[in-house]
């Protein structure tokens, strides 16, 4: 049997489905907030980590912002997101998001109020995981109510992190 490959906004759908069940159960022992809390953090532990083996997948190419475009596609699977570029280079990349289809999504499962949180909160630990030296910098999203979302990245002025094939200690 052949597995179809799943995009990316449909394993947030699957993730979400599983994360409500879970915060139910974590509220009713240790309160929403807690819950929340710990969701939040576990998640940008998990986009960190994506991002880290993200860049890793590039061991050949410059830990920059043209090598972390290449996320784009991915992210725009299945029409999830339409974006309008402003501008791109080596150390700064500028693009609005005017179509969500992830927020769309959370909206639909009656998670609208958690949508930054499950996807919007990846964002910057993302970032991290790939090239500390990345900043992002965004002052609104969709799933906030915005009518787009600004990503603005800007690679500091510093060496991106040596990469190896050896194992940590």
């Amino acid at each position: 049997m052949t597995l179809m490959p799943v995009t990316l906004l449909e394993r947030r759908r699957i993730e979400a489905e599983f994360i409500k069940s879970l915060l139910e159960t974590m509220a009713a022992t240790v309160g929403r907030e807690q819950a929340v809390a710990w969701l939040g953090e576990a998640i940008r532990t998990m986009a960190e980590r994506a991002g880290a083996a993200f860049a890793g997948q590039r061991k050949r190419e410059q830990a920059d912002l043209i090598a972390y475009a290449d996320i784009l596609p991915i992210w725009q699977e299945n029409d999830a997101l339409r974006l309008e570029i402003e501008d791109a280079g080596a150390d700064h990349l500028a693009f609005n998001v005017v179509t969500c289809r992830y927020a769309d999504m959370y909206r639909e499962l009656g998670l609208a109020d958690l949508g930054a949180l499950l996807s919007c909160n990846r964002d910057a630990a993302f970032c991290a995981g790939f090239n500390p030296a990345i900043i992002l910098t965004r002052t609104q999203t969709i799933m906030e109510g915005a009518d787009h979302c600004d990503f603005r990245y800007v690679l500091k002025d510093m060496p991106p992190p040596e990469r190896s094939d050896e194992e940590p200690a």
